[in-house]
């Protein structure tokens, strides 16, 4: 028997999401939270097989959850399961310990058949993520212009603002801005805020960011 924890802020999504799975008669629904920290509490008290995590939830994201899930519950596997699947996030949440990654508007056959490969020690990405992920790998870094956003955002790190006074000035949320500063940073092969903007300084970037 598969035991898993579901975590998901929206009521309809999370009271459907456990009624389907818990239809599969090798999985059982140990627990189900609406935010990421109710989440960690339940992993680290029943120890599930899976978690089934939202990125996009309030309070502590989802991507921060992931470590956190896997520290109180190493042998738990981190299956995400979201409607965004931009480049930065998959990569985000790979790196952070996620060993999958699919999409809300997946079938509840796909999304069994991901616990199923996690849970037995696999990887399970949809094939638009999988797609991503092996573009991103063949991808050197560096490559790719910047967006008009990523421009906005460096603008501003030069400037020397926090993630937070970033998220005021162009108004959006702070993991916004993290992701987008981790796509810059790798576009511009630097190691760091500190390096990017070195490096944009260099290229004169700064100049024309956020023009």
């Amino acid at each position: 028997m598969i035991r898993i924890v579901v975590v998901d802020d929206h009521p309809i999504v999370r009271q459907g999401l456990v009624s389907a799975l818990d239809d599969e008669t090798d999985f059982e629904t140990v627990g189900s939270a609406a935010s990421a920290e109710e989440g960690i509490q339940l992993v680290a008290r029943l120890h599930p097989d899976v978690a089934l995590l939202d990125l996009e939830l309030p309070g502590m994201s989802g991507l921060d959850a992931i470590t956190q899930v896997l520290a109180v519950s190493p042998a738990t596997a981190v299956l995400i399961f979201t409607a965004y699947d931009t480049d930065e996030r998959v990569l985000a949440a790979i790196r952070a310990g996620a060993q999958g990654y699919v999409l809300k508007g997946a079938s509840i056959a796909e999304i069994a058949g991901g616990i199923r490969i996690v849970a037995g020690g696999g990887t399970a990405l949809a094939p638009v993520i999988a797609g991503k992920l092996a573009d991103a790998v063949r991808s050197p870094r560096g490559a790719g212009p910047l967006t008009t956003r990523e421009r906005e955002v460096l603008q501003l790190i030069a400037q020397g603002l926090p993630g937070k006074q970033i998220a005021g000035t162009l108004g959006i949320t702070e993991r916004t801005v993290k992701f987008h500063t981790a796509s810059l940073v790798r576009k511009l092969g630097a190691d760091n805020r500190a390096q990017a903007v070195a490096v944009a300084a260099q290229r004169g970037l700064l100049e024309s960011a956020g023009r």
